[in-house]
């Protein structure tokens, strides 16, 4: 290698040395996608990363530009589409995508969609 090279790679490692944050955030994104349907909370995908919570939640919103709760919320939202949008009932969906009460589920469906939950499945809004 050149000197050039050298010093070039000493800055690189200095000033852009997130790589591991990064590899945290993806693989924290990744165990939601996973797991949405379970109950996940940020203490638990902390301990999961050996990392603070307060900083894998300002980590995970630099990253992706939502906290982890509302990737979270999302990503349960598209997947209810999806199981409604494939003929499950609404109290199924509800339950299969990580909520335990249909009446919040409705709710929130509605809130974030405009349709309730019932609506979108018998629609053609897929």
């Amino acid at each position: 290698m050149t000197c050039y090279q050298n010093e070039i790679d000493r800055i690189r490692e200095n000033c852009y040395s997130n790589e591991l944050q990064i590899a945290t955030i993806i693989q924290t994104r990744q165990f939601i996608i996973n797991n949405f349907d379970k109950k996940l909370n940020l203490d638990l995908l902390s301990r999961r990363q050996h990392i603070s919570k307060f900083h894998l939640l300002r980590l995970f919103k630099r990253y992706y530009g939502l906290t982890i709760r509302q990737y979270l919320i999302e990503t349960r939202l598209e997947k209810s589409k999806e199981f409604l949008a494939n003929g499950m009932s609404v109290t199924e969906t509800c339950f299969a995508v990580g909520y335990e009460s249909p009446g919040s589920f409705s709710t929130l469906f509605k809130s974030r969609t405009g349709f309730t939950p019932s609506i979108f499945k018998n629609s053609n809004f897929r």
